[in-house]
């Protein structure tokens, strides 16, 4: 069952569960304006004790370097709870982006969340 956090015009971020995983989407802009949205839902998930998290980005027109910043941000949250993160759906053109700003080896990125999650998170330690 797909869980609205936020839904406004500019952004909708939403999770489910799948296989273990906390699928995490984010459908619109994410950028200066909207990455702190970004990175409070996220952290208020972790604090409910989400841990493996799929950052679905299929649905992200536009990504900027304050949404890496952010994509940084959570993913050492995460890391902090023992938690893990796989990036789903980057385009060329989002992940000339990653590469730019360094990070192309600091994420693992999956075609799909489905790719992402299928396999299950090992429990108590991150996700290779």
């Amino acid at each position: 069952m797909r869980t609205n956090i936020i839904r406004n015009q500019a952004l909708s971020i939403s999770h489910h569960r799948l296989n273990g995983w906390t699928v995490f989407e984010v459908d619109g802009e994410f950028d200066a304006h909207t990455a702190p949205q970004v990175r409070e839902a996220a952290i208020g998930l972790l604090d409910h004790g989400h841990r493996h998290f799929v950052l679905d980005l299929c649905f992200v027109p536009f990504l900027d370097s304050t949404a890496l910043g952010a994509m940084v941000a959570i993913s050492k949250q995460i890391t902090a709870h023992q938690g893990s993160l796989r990036i789903a759906c980057p385009s060329s053109r989002m992940r000339k982006v990653f590469e730019i700003g360094g990070l192309q080896q600091t994420f693992d990125f999956y075609d799909s969340p489905q790719d992402a999650a299928e396999q299950a998170p090992r429990t108590g330690a991150p996700a290779p």
